[in-house]
Order: C-alpha cells, then sequence, then structure tokens
C-alpha cells in the first residue's frame, strides 16, 4: 500500500533551445510560463510559453541587451502580471508582457550581475507595499517599490568591518501583514541573514560554511514558520523559525542530498510541508518535512527555544546529465511544474498522489 501511495515524478514534455536558460516561471492564473537567459552573442532572451494537447507551444519571444539571469511575478496583481528580472549587467527592469518595447520600471543601482531576485504582495496577498528584493555579487541587498522611481526602498550593504560577499539567494518572508516583513539573503561563503525591514535591522545570521545557492520561506504571507536553504556541497539547512533563541538562535536541520550541488528549493503551493530540490547532477529531490511533538521547549532560565523536527525522502529522480538550475511549482495546478537545465532544455513535469499528504 505504501509503494502504490509513493509519488511519482513525471516528465510530461520537454523542449530544447538555442540558449542557456536560467529562470523560469509559470504565469499565475493561467497554462503559461516564461523561460529566460541568454544567447551565445550576449544578449538576453525571454521566452514565453503555453501548455497544449500535444506538449508545449512558444507563443512569445523578445530580446534585450544582457543576459537574464532570474525572474519572479510575486510583487505583480493579476491585472497585468508584470515579469520582473534582474540581468548580469545590474539591471532590474519590470516587463509588461503584452508591450515589451521599454521596461515598465528600470533600475541601474546595482553595480554587477543581480544573481536573485522574489517580490511581494501581488497576487498572493494584499498586505503591505507590492515590492521586490534583489540580491547581487557586488553584495549588496535592495528593496524596491516600483511605485517609487530610481532608488530602493531599502539597501543592507556590508560594513567596513566586513568583506564584501556576493549575494547568491534572497528571499521575501513574515509578509502577513501591513507591517512586516523579512528579506533572507544566502552568500558565497555560506552566511545567510535574515533582515528585518520593519526595523530596518539585522535580526539574525548563521554561517553554514558552503555557499548558500538558494533559500526560501515555506510560506512568506505567513509569520515566519519554516526556511529551506541549499548549498553547494549537497547540504539542505531547514530552520524553524517560529521561535528565536538569544543564544541558539533557530533550530535547525541538515540533511545530505544529491551528489553535488543543491541549486534551487521550492516548497509546494498547496502543501508547505512539502518541498522540491533540484541537483548539479540532473536529479530532483521531493521532501516532506515532519514536525516534532513540541516544537517549542524551555531553557533552564525558563526562556523558550524551538525544536526540529526531520525531513522524509517522498521520492527522487533523474532527468538530465546536467544540472537542474531552475525549477517551480504551478499555484493553479497541484502536482504541474517547470524546469530548466544546463543541457538546455524545458521540462514540463507531472508529480503524483501529492493530495495524500
Amino acid at each position: 500500500m505504501e509503494a502504490f501511495q509513493k509519488p511519482q515524478i513525471i516528465c510530461h514534455t520537454q523542449n530544447s533551445v538555442d540558449y542557456a536558460i536560467h529562470d523560469v516561471k509559470w504565469i499565475p492564473c493561467s497554462a503559461k510560463f516564461v523561460s529566460v537567459g541568454g544567447k551565445s552573442n550576449g544578449s538576453g532572451i525571454i521566452q514565453t510559453y503555453t501548455l497544449t494537447k500535444n506538449g508545449i507551444e512558444k507563443v512569445g519571444e523578445f530580446c534585450k541587451k544582457d543576459h537574464f539571469k532570474c525572474c519572479t511575478f510575486d510583487a505583480s496583481g493579476l491585472r497585468n502580471r508584470c515579469l520582473a528580472t534582474g540581468d548580469f549587467s545590474g539591471r532590474l527592469q519590470v516587463w509588461d508582457l503584452e508591450d515589451t518595447l521599454l521596461p515598465v520600471y528600470k533600475s541601474t543601482n546595482h553595480k554587477a550581475v543581480i544573481n536573485s531576485i522574489d517580490g511581494v504582495s501581488g497576487a498572493e496577498t494584499g498586505c503591505g507595499a507590492p515590492e521586490i528584493v534583489t540580491g547581487s555579487r557586488d553584495g549588496s541587498v535592495m528593496v524596491w517599490d516600483i511605485r517609487q522611481k530610481d532608488y530602493p526602498v531599502a539597501k543592507f550593504v556590508p560594513t567596513e568591518e566586513e568583506q564584501a560577499r556576493d549575494c547568491w539567494a534572497v528571499a521575501f518572508g513574515d509578509s502577513y501583514n501591513n507591517v512586516d516583513r523579512i528579506v533572507a539573503a544566502g552568500y558565497d561563503n555560506g552566511d545567510i541573514k535574515m533582515y528585518d525591514l520593519r526595523n530596518m535591522s539585522l535580526r539574525w545570521s548563521k554561517c553554514v560554511k558552503n555557499g548558500v545557492v538558494s533559500l526560501q520561506f515555506d510560506r512568506k504571507t505567513i509569520s515566519m514558520n519554516k526556511l529551506v536553504s541549499t548549498t553547494l556541497e549537497s547540504k539542505i539547512y531547514c530552520f524553524d523559525v517560529r521561535t528565536q533563541h538569544h543564544k541558539k538562535g533557530f533550530a535547525h536541520l541538515v540533511e545530505k542530498a544529491h551528489d553535488s550541488t543543491v541549486w534551487s528549493v521550492k516548497h509546494l503551493p498547496q502543501n508547505r510541508e512539502i518541498f522540491m530540490t533540484t541537483g548539479g547532477a540532473g536529479s530532483l529531490c521531493l521532501w516532506k518535512y515532519n514536525y516534532p511533538d513540541k516544537r517549542v521547549e524551555v531553557d533552564t532560565d525558563g526562556v523558550p527555544y524551538g525544536k526540529v523536527g526531520d525531513i522524509s525522502l517522498l521520492q527522487n529522480c533523474t532527468l538530465s546529465d546536467q544540472p537542474i538550475t531552475a525549477f517551480d511549482w504551478c499555484v493553479d495546478k497541484l502536482g504541474l511544474s517547470v524546469c530548466s537545465a544546463f543541457d538546455q532544455t524545458i521540462r514540463v513535469l507531472i508529480t503524483t498522489k501529492l493530495n495524500s499528504y
């Protein structure tokens, strides 16, 4: 019975392209997704695809000056569904996919490639300002409200005593009302930093020793619950961020996954306890977080501290002999996802039996 209930990860359809793919994202409330990357001549490209009975069909394309590195729809409402992108020259741009001649917003404040981007208060929630966060090779993390032109509304840079580190990953969390908001950032030296936008301060930091390639809160629109980060050398770190101890910080677990870099983590939109990780050997791993019997204990001084649970591997598969560098679940259809790899192939996947968990 257990074997029958085990999820299966199935490649539904795939399509090869003639450029390097750096990110893929579903367009909200549609059967379409975008692929962003760059051609061998240095130009950036964004393609739009739709699902059909025969697989996937390209329905749009435009090219710009520099490679696109990352993208998100998460700061955009359903009415316009604008795509925010970061590129290799450090530009943040927001695009109306129906009119791509010029971006609806542009900033050149970063001095190097934007490695990671995230958004909040778009289609998911109406709480707080619609904001975008970007992390760059220049070491800075910037937060943007595209209603305010030219300059970021928040900027976090190394102090004079700190060496500037390459920021590889950023993510919003704790965005459940109009005033609270957290940005988590991961760096090439293994630092994870949590910035409190309400107080404009560093709330917490930890070094996990290996470069942090990806991180994501299980839900950005609830009070902080869990944060998962992935690293260069095949490890997953799962933090219980509901309870912070003044000395111990957040309780966490470490799991060795894949046999190489863990490139991305994405929580299932319909169930925050399930998440997918993608590996450098072309592999996917589907995980489930299991809570402990008690999430909070108290120390000898009566101060509460968190207790972490464990994670179970539900399924894994290998799709390519090249790293799977980008992955995105579809919010509107349980188990539907899209991923891309260094083999210049886009794959649409179906993961079965997720409603059993």
